[in-house]
Parts: C-alpha cells; sequence; structure tokens
C-alpha cells in the first residue's frame, strides 16, 4: 500500500452486478494508473466506459469501485451496492449485444443516412405533381408564404431535434424516442403510435402519387367505374411490389448499403430532374405555348402574383403542401443506425431544410413566372382580330384562353398537375423524377414506421403491441412491423385521392412537431443539470413558439382534425399514466416536478402559518410501515391529499450502525408506501434508545413548512409485561412531543396493533414480487448477514404481544430480525394460513382482521367525538377529515361534551352554535352532566391492583432507600401522588363507564388525552390513566393538540 491506497488484485474486488458479471481492478498490471500517479491504485481514474448505461452499444460498460470497496474496513466483504439483473438479458441489452459485433452492421455517416433521405422525403411527390397546382391556387406570395410557413416549422422543430438529439446518445426510435426520453414514456407513448401511424399513411400518399402520374401518361382522364376499378387494382399491385422489392432487398440480401447507394442514385435522378425543369423554362418553344408555357414573362409574373383560389382555401391548400415538410425527422427516424446520430442529425437535417427549401421558393417563382393558370392546349386559340375582349396575360402574348371554363381546360397551373413536364427540356426525365420521388420517399416512410414501432413495442409501454418489438438478422429488422405497415398503408391508398391524404397525415406530423419542440421549452425550463445538449443554436422560447405554432396550424388546416388528434393523443396520455409502465429514463418531467417542488418549499418558508391553512402533519411511529397496517391507514385516512405524513422508524442496534443498509432499506420501504398508494414518506433513524431517535426525528423531520406537527403513536398493550424503563421512554417521548410544540395521537385497539410477529410472510413477498409492475419493491434479504430487515425466518426473540414501540433492535448473535408482513390491501386474513409452520391462534386472526379494518368501507355508524377540553381544536378536526373520505362518508359525527346538569340545554346550544359557525355536520350533541360522578368500587379496585406492582410503597422504607429507589426507578408511584391525583384518576375510571356506556357501537371514538405534568406525574400512573381510560373499546383516538388554534369561523 502506498499513500492509503490499497492494492487488490484479480478476484478480490467484485461486481455490482448480481454476481453474473466481475470486474476486476488488478492494480499490478494497469499501468495506466502506474503512470499517472507514480503508484498503484484502486482508485480508477476518469473513464467513459464508467458512464456508459447497461446496453451501451458503442462500448462496454465498465464498473468503477464502490465507495464501500475504496472506504470500508480491510476485513470487511465489499458492499455490493447494485441490484441483480439476472440471468435473462433486458431487450435494450440484447439489441446493443447485436449492435456490439460490427459484423454485417451497416451503419450511415450524416450524408447517407441523414442529408441524402431528409431531401429524397422533402422532394417528394409533392415537388413535381402539387407545386405548380398550389401556385395556380395561392399565387407567387402566397405560395411563397405557404412555403415559407412549413419552412419555419420544420426549422425551428429541426433546431429542437437537434438539441434534444444532442443531449446524450440517441438510439433508434427516432421521434419517438426523442419524445418520450425527454417528456417521458405518456407522452411518448402516445405521440410515438401516432407519429408511427402518420408514416404508414404517408406510403400510401406517396404510392397514389406515383399512380397519379402513371393515369397521366395512359392519358386516363375521366373516372368512371371501369377506371377506379384500375385505380385500385393498380395500386394494390404497386404497392405489393414496392413492398416485396423492399423486402428482397432488405431481407433475403441483406444489402442495406446496396440501398444507400440506391438512395444517392435516386437522389440524382431527382437532382437531374429539377436542374431539367429549370433549364427548360428558359428555352421557350412555340409548340408549348398553348399548353400554358411561354418562358420568362413579365406580364405572367404580375398576372401570378395574386392568389386565385378555385374550391380552395389558403389554409387548405396549405395542408395539401404541408406533408412535403414532414420529411424532416427521416434521418431521425433510423437513428438507431446512425454511426454518429449527434453529429449526423443536426447537420444532415438542417442542411435538408435550406436545400429543399430554396428549391421550393425557386420552382414557386419559377413556375408562376413562365406558365399561365389556364391554356386549352389548341394551337389555333390565337388571336386573329385587331378587336378582342380578351385581358389576361396570354391575350398579350398571342393567346385567347378565354374560353376556358374551371374544369373544361386541361392545360396550365390549374388544370395540369404534370405541366413541369411540358415545361422541361426533356420530360422523360420529369417522369423520372416523380418515379424517383416518391418510390425514395415511399421506401423511407416504409423503412421510418416499422422502425419507430419497434422502439415503442420495445420499451413495453403497450403490453399488447410486444410481438411487434422482436427484430431479425444483424440490422435487427422489425419484420413484424413491416407487414403491419404494409397492410396500412394498403388500407388507405383504397381513398385513391392524394388531396384527401396529405390533410390526414398534416395533423399527425404537426402533433409530433409540436410536442419535440415542447420537449426542449420544458427541458430548459426545468433547469435540469442533465439537460447539456452540445447543440447550441437553439432557444426555448423559439421552441415553444413553434409548438404554439404546430397546435395552431393543426387547427387551421381542419379543426375537427385537429381535435380528434388531440382527443387520440390525451386517450393515450391517460392509458399510459394509468398503466404506469415500469421505466425512468431521466425525463424532463421529473426534472420540472423536482424544481416546482423545491420552488415552491422554498416559497412557503417565506409565509407565515395562517388558521385556515393549518394541515395535520403528521410523524407516525409506525417502525417497518407494514408492521402497524392499521394505524397506517387510519393515519392515511385523514393526511392523505391533506398533510404531510411520515412513517418514523428508530433502530437501534448493539452493533455498530449500518448507514448503507438503512439507506436501501429507505428507498425499499417509499416503494412499498407508492405500490400501496400510501401518500407517506419513510424515514428511518439510527439511535440508542427510542426516545433519542424520536428526539431525533421531531427535530429533522420534514423540509421547511413541510413539516410534522402531531406525533401519532400506537399504544402501548404490553407495558405490563415488559421492562418499566419502556413504559419510562414512551410517556417520555410525548412529553418531548409536547416540548416540541407538537400535538400527540395515540391510537388503540383492544386486538392490537403489531403484525410483525406471525408468520407467513414469504408467501406474501414472493407474490407481491411476481404481481409487482415496480421492480424491487421488496427485495430478499440474506438472513445470515448482519441485518436488521426483514429475513425468512421469525425471530426467536419475536414478542407474544403486538404492541411494541415503534422500533426495530438488532439481534446480537444470530443475525434474525423479525419477519416484516406485507398486508396487501383487500386481501383477506385467512391468506396468513397458508404457512407451513405455525397455524394461527385466535387470536393472531383477531389481529389479523383488526389489522385491515381501516382498508374497509365503514358501514353506516358513527364517528363518536370526546371533546372534553379545547385543545385548539385538533380533536375535532381529525375526525371532520376522516369523514370527507369516501369509505367513512356513511358515518355520521356524534359529540360529546361534558357539561353540569342544570344547564344541559344550555351548554348543547352553546356547542351547537359552535359547530355550525365551524361548518362541521354532526348528527347529535350529548351533554354529560355526571363525569365527575365516583366510578364503581369494582373499577376503582381494578385500577388499584393493576398499579400496585409500581408503587414506590414509601411508608414502608427509610426515607434515603425511598429516596434512592426512586432516583433509580423514576416511574414509581409515589403515596403523594396517588392522594394528589385522585380526582384525576377517578375520572378516567368514570370516562371509561361512559365510553362504555354511549359509544360501544361507535366505529372509531376520538377522545381528548389526558394530560400528565412533566415531573410531577409518574409513568406509571399516566400509562395507568391510558389504560384505564381506553380498555376494552373499539378503536379509540386519544387526541390532544398543541393548544394552538386549528380551527376558525372567520373568512
Amino acid at each position: 500500500m502506498q499513500n492509503g491506497d490499497t492494492v487488490m488484485s484479480e478476484g478480490s474486488l467484485h461486481s455490482s452486478t448480481g454476481g453474473h458479471h466481475h470486474y476486476y481492478y488488478d492494480t499490478h498490471t494497469n499501468t495506466y494508473y502506474l503512470r499517472t500517479f507514480g503508484h498503484n491504485t484502486i482508485d480508477a481514474v476518469p473513464n467513459i466506459d464508467f458512464y456508459r448505461q447497461t446496453a451501451a452499444p458503442l462500448g462496454e460498460k465498465l464498473i468503477r469501485p464502490s465507495l464501500a470497496e475504496l472506504h470500508d474496513e480491510l476485513d470487511k466483504e465489499p458492499f455490493e451496492d447494485g441490484i441483480a439483473n439476472g440471468d435473462e438479458m433486458t431487450p435494450a441489452e440484447e439489441a446493443a449485444k447485436e449492435v456490439n459485433d460490427p459484423k454485417g452492421v451497416v451503419k450511415f455517416g450524416w450524408v447517407k443516412g441523414v442529408l441524402v433521405r431528409c431531401m429524397l422525403n422533402i422532394w417528394g411527390v409533392m415537388l413535381f405533381i402539387r407545386m405548380t397546382w398550389i401556385v395556380g391556387q395561392a399565387g407567387i406570395v402566397l405560395a411563397s408564404v405557404i412555403v415559407l410557413m412549413a419552412t419555419v416549422v420544420t426549422t425551428i422543430t429541426g433546431l429542437s431535434t437537434s438539441a434534444i438529439a444532442t443531449n446524450g446518445f440517441v438510439r433508434g426510435g427516432g421521434a419517438y424516442y426523442l419524445i418520450s426520453r425527454s417528456l417521458g414514456p405518456e407522452f411518448g407513448g402516445s405521440i410515438g403510435l401516432i407519429f408511427a401511424f402518420a408514416n404508414a399513411v404517408a406510403v400510401a400518399m406517396y404510392v397514389v402519387g406515383f399512380a397519379e402520374t402513371v393515369v397521366e401518361l395512359l392519358n386516363v382522364r375521366t373516372i368512371n367505374l371501369t377506371n377506379s376499378i384500375f385505380f385500385f387494382f393498380f395500386f394494390f399491385f404497386f404497392f405489393l411490389n414496392l413492398f416485396f422489392f423492399f423486402f428482397f432487398f432488405f431481407f433475403f440480401l441483406n444489402l442495406c448499403f446496396s440501398l444507400s447507394k440506391a438512395q444517392i442514385f435516386l437522389l440524382v435522378i431527382l437532382v437531374m430532374a429539377i436542374f431539367n425543369y429549370l433549364i427548360g423554362s428558359f428555352i421557350s418553344l412555340e409548340s408549348k405555348e398553348a399548353k400554358g408555357f411561354f418562358g420568362y414573362r413579365g406580364e405572367i409574373l404580375f398576372e401570378n402574383l395574386g392568389p386565385d383560389f378555385r374550391d380552395e382555401t389558403f389554409f387548405s391548400v396549405f395542408a395539401i403542401f404541408f406533408p412535403a415538410a414532414t420529411g424532416i425527422l427521416a434521418g431521425a427516424n433510423i437513428s438507431g443506425d446512425l454511426a454518429d446520430p449527434q453529429l449526423a442529425i443536426p447537420r444532415g437535417t438542417l442542411l435538408a431544410i435550406l436545400i429543399t427549401g430554396i428549391v421550393y421558393l425557386g420552382i414557386a417563382v419559377s413556375a408562376g413566372s413562365c406558365i399561365v393558370r389556364d391554356a386549352t392546349g389548341n394551337v389555333n386559340d390565337t388571336i386573329t382580330g385587331q378587336f378582342s375582349n380578351c385581358t389576361e396575360a396570354a391575350c398579350k402574348l398571342g393567346y385567347d384562353f378565354s374560353s376556358c371554363k374551371p374544369g373544361t381546360c386541361n392545360y396550365g397551373l390549374h388544370n395540369d398537375f404534370q405541366v413541369m413536364s411540358v415545361v422541361s427540356g426533356f420530360g422523360p426525365l420529369i417522369t423520372a423524377g416523380i418515379f424517383s420521388a416518391t418510390l425514395s420517399s415511399a421506401l423511407a416512410s416504409l423503412v421510418s414506421a416499422p422502425k419507430v414501432f419497434q422502439a415503442l413495442c420495445k420499451d413495453n409501454i403497450y403490453p399488447g403491441l410486444g410481438l411487434f418489438a422482436k427484430g431479425y438478422g444483424k440490422n435487427n429488422e422489425p419484420l413484424r412491423a413491416y407487414l403491419l405497415t404494409f397492410f396500412i398503408g394498403l388500407g388507405f391508398i383504397l381513398i385513391a385521392e392524394l388531396n384527401t391524404i396529405a390533410p390526414i397525415i398534416s395533423n399527425f406530423f404537426l402533433a409530433s412537431y409540436a410536442l419535440i419542440n415542447f420537449s426542449v421549452f420544458h427541458a430548459s425550463l426545468a433547469n435540469s443539470p442533465g439537460w447539456r445538449p452540445s447543440f447550441k443554436y437553439y432557444n426555448m422560447w423559439v421552441s415553444l413558439a413553434g409548438a404554439i405554432l404546430c397546435c395552431g396550424v393543426m387547427f387551421v388546416i381542419n379543426w375537427w382534425a385537429a381535435l380528434v388528434t388531440n382527443v387520440i393523443v390525451m386517450a393515450l396520455y391517460i392509458y399510459v399514466s394509468y398503466k404506469k409502465p415500469d421505466v425512468n429514463w431521466g425525463s424532463s418531467t421529473q426534472a420540472l416536478t423536482y424544481h416546482q417542488a423545491l420552488t415552491h418549499c422554498i416559497r412557503l418558508t417565506g409565509v407565515e402559518d395562517h388558521i385556515k391553512n393549518f394541515r395535520p402533519q403528521c410523524l407516525v411511529m409506525t417502525g417497518y410501515p407494514n408492521t402497524r397496517p392499521a394505524l397506517l391507514n387510519l393515519v392515511h385516512d385523514f393526511t392523505k391529499n391533506v398533510g404531510l405524513m411520515v412513517c418514523g422508524h428508530v433502530r437501534m442496534s448493539a452493533r455498530r450502525p449500518n448507514f448503507k443498509e438503512l439507506a436501501n432499506e429507505q428507498g425499499r420501504y417509499q416503494r412499498w408506501l407508492l405500490k400501496n398508494k400510501t401518500k407517506a414518506f419513510y424515514t428511518p433513524v439510527y439511535a440508542e434508545d427510542l426516545r433519542q431517535g424520536a428526539q431525533y426525528l421531531l427535530q429533522a423531520a420534514g423540509l421547511g413548512r413541510m413539516r410534522p406537527n402531531t406525533l401519532v403513536l400506537g399504544f402501548k398493550n404490553d407495558w405490563r409485561d415488559g421492562d418499566m424503563k419502556d413504559v419510562e421512554t414512551y410517556i417520555n417521548m410525548i412529553h418531548d412531543a409536547f416540548d416540541f410544540q407538537y400535538g400527540a395521537v395515540i391510537l388503540r385497539l383492544k386486538e392490537g396493533l403489531d403484525v410483525s410477529h406471525i408468520q407467513g410472510q414469504d408467501e406474501l413477498l414472493s407474490s407481491q414480487e411476481k404481481s409487482s409492475g415496480i421492480k424491487d419493491i421488496i427485495l430478499n434479504i440474506d438472513p445470515g448477514k448482519d441485518s436488521d430487515a426483514d429475513s425468512s425466518k421469525p425471530s426467536s426473540k419475536a414478542p407474544s404481544t403486538h404492541n411494541s414501540p415503534a422500533m426495530q433492535k438488532d439481534e446480537d448473535d444470530d443475525g434474525k430480525a423479525p419477519t416484516q408482513p406485507l398486508l396487501k390491501k383487500g386481501r383477506h386474513p385467512t391468506f396468513y394460513k397458508k404457512s407451513p409452520t405455525t397455524p394461527l391462534n385466535v387470536n393472531d386472526q383477531k389481529l389479523l382482521e383488526a389489522s385491515t379494518q381501516f382498508q374497509r368501507k365503514q358501514g353506516k355508524g358513527t364517528v363518536d367525538v370526546w371533546w372534553l377540553f379545547d385543545d385548539g381544536g385538533l380533536t375535532l378536526l381529525i375526525p371532520y377529515l376522516v369523514t370527507n373520505k369516501k369509505k367513512w362518508q356513511d358515518c355520521k359525527i356524534r359529540v360529546f361534551i361534558g357539561g353540569k346538569i342544570n344547564r344541559i340545554d344550555h351548554d348543547r346550544r352553546t356547542m351547537a352554535t359552535l359547530l355550525s359557525k365551524f361548518r362541521i355536520d354532526f348528527s347529535d350533541i350529548t351533554v354529560l352532566g355526571d363525569i365527575n360522578t365516583k366510578p364503581k368500587k369494582e373499577n376503582i379496585s381494578a385500577f388499584e391492583e393493576m398499579i400496585e406492582p409500581y408503587k414506590l410503597n414509601e411508608d414502608d422504607m427509610e426515607q434515603e432507600a425511598a429516596e434512592k429507589l426512586k432516583a433509580d426507578e423514576p416511574w414509581r408511584i409515589t403515596d403523594n401522588e396517588l392522594e394528589l391525583y385522585k380526582t384525576k384518576t377517578q375520572r378516567q375510571i368514570r370516562l371509561n363507564e361512559l365510553l362504555k356506556e354511549h359509544s360501544s357501537t361507535a366505529n372509531l371514538i376520538v377522545m381528548s388525552m389526558p394530560l400528565a405534568r412533566k415531573g410531577a406525574v409518574s409513568s406509571a400512573l399516566y400509562m395507568g390513566w391510558l389504560e384505564s381510560l381506553s380498555k376494552d373499546l373499539p378503536p379509540i383516538l386519544l387526541v390532544r393538540g398543541n393548544h394552538q388554534s386549528v380551527l376558525t369561523f372567520y373568512s
């Protein structure tokens, strides 16, 4: 060892992957560390492989030495921090394994993978057979506005996509992956399904565009029944051939590289077709003038500047054009097949938007400057006479097309979708360009849709779709998803109308773009340290504007389609939120939730408390949350959605505290609370004794204003059977609560509260782990280790009583600890009879029955409030909150108060007035005028017999001996104390008699807790009061507030 660094050889360090894979740090052979520091050390230097995820496609994940391996004593085993992954790899790990094997896997650069794909997709069917029609409808100016609007939307979306894509490694799934990892599975799952569907429908759009061109070539201009049948069969067979062409290339020959070459070839044809048109536009031929092409003329330019909408509007034309801009995610959709997605997606996408935007604007201006809107195609329609009523631009150029009426002429911007072929220098090259554009776009969409859908299915967000997640071959191709895409596209080609299909997918794509933009805004707003995109040319407010713009355009294009799209998104969002998929992607939603929680907590600290906003915020001494289910459930009934609930647990150990295990248990039982839908926090602490631990919790639990103000305990049923020092500790906890200005609440069930000693937990543990949707809800703890957690065997020291304090004490020798049952809500207690070791006795059966009583709906009954002393109103507030809950709503509140016999009516009216001002409903008010009546002799005798073992009996010994005994055992009761508090003692006995008389059938009793002056009343006497007051009764809550008002009748 040098400088405190431990030299450990192979096999001395263990990985944290559950024992299935071990990583070793042999510092004798690690010369890198030796060169760096001049001596061997196991303290690893920074390495990128430490930061990879488990399924890291670009390299193997390494495990750095844990803090325990560097910090713990040498005689201790290295502490394993990880969670076992099991023998089977997850789908992500399988995919990573496939990707890590470079044999046969093709990765694309930014040109072939993104730029070429995006340009091919954007230069789709719209460029050649709809752009000129858009110019004819909207005019040059508005057509340019349409192009610029689409370019603005796509540019902002492209910037947002680039920001997300450069904020960490990007896997396959395109828009779905970007949105889901940013906003979470709810938005990602809903938009992923819609985006995949939109790409599948886009295949149909491109195929229909291809078929339109073929129909034009065949001069099929009037559509009758025969031609409709032709359309159908043509679409069907073309699409079928397209699919099998694609299938053949990808799966049987595995020629992805050849396909990338084919895409470049198609792009070359497209570029040649575009240049062919531009060159042809400068060559004016007399033979083309009758078809509306006159070359660049100022007259045509000025005539076509303005709009001439025919059965269309600006936004309907925009809706038809916008799908041309939807190709910007063609590269991102195959992000899993890119060599470097972080570089390729921003560079390729933004450059493609720029180039294609310029080309679309150029085509719009060019077509509007050299082609008239209507032409007959008849060379005889020249102006022959000197006088003519013709005023159009064609008239000035020698042609009179005034005979054209909408639908009667076959040429011109309005009428001929193939007019670019007329203009071009070589018409067949335009046709080849159309075929190239439609084929490449259809192929790109046919690739994108299955890839996105496969990524969605792999995440198992929609369980029924898991069969589509399976991939085949080295490239993990989604064969099943391809088949599904084929049938979806085949269904939509039956529409056979390009102008109808285009607006359908516009809304789906716009919804995707809106969420991509919103993802960037949301991530920036959350201000998470994990949001560090290397692409800096974005702005959160621009992204928000882009999201709003996308939503606005959706409604402008087609308001009812936009509503349907939003309803579908929200329905899928609600479904995923309800299912709560078992994923954690570190989304911006989580980051923003934390940011808002932190902001509001800090803001609350600057706000003074007000009576109207008082909430019972309870520190509940439950021990393990599942050991006292009745206590947990009842407190949850009046804190759920109202106030804070902290489950306190004091851990005491004769050995040195194991803080790592404490941290693990905190996360473990917190997840158990979440799974059982209990809105509470589990907070364990180590302490020397229960009182010290409770003091820690009373001082430190909570945050700012979110701190407990009420201590809740279970009644100590076994106080007469155990060590009286425990009683002293228990009573002092109540005194400490009052010293800290807390209220105090004690729950007593005559059957008991603590179910930790009952066997049969193993079945529950295994059944809940198998059925749980949350991984690692309860882990199996090795009972042989130094642990005070759950064990597979019951402790030999498990108490026979049911209600020990809310603590857990480690065993010294055998390492065993009491097992903790997991009471599942709604499960009948007889489930525990499955234990093969010891059947349940009658008392345990009653205990389990009682422990679940607050999980069930309470029938018609009463909650009896014995508000004998004014503690600020907490005794009244708690039953009010309880009866507001659905399962308590059939219970009526009955109020019992003390009074004088000669003023019963007056006291009742006074209390009724007070309750009405507090706006608390009640069914009855009972004034007890006989509280101070002397109790029955047999009850007094029973009390005296109960406290006899705890009396000091100072009259029977010398004064010095009595003082020494009192100092050693301060809980003992003196004769003077008994005499001084005789009246108060008899009142507790009498109140128990009245409780049995009036409230023996109540569902719950809430009663003012008697106070004992600290230092004057011994713990044994106070415990005797609580025992005498609450014994042999229905569930009873003894409540004492801190005497600060918690109710007010002022507005």
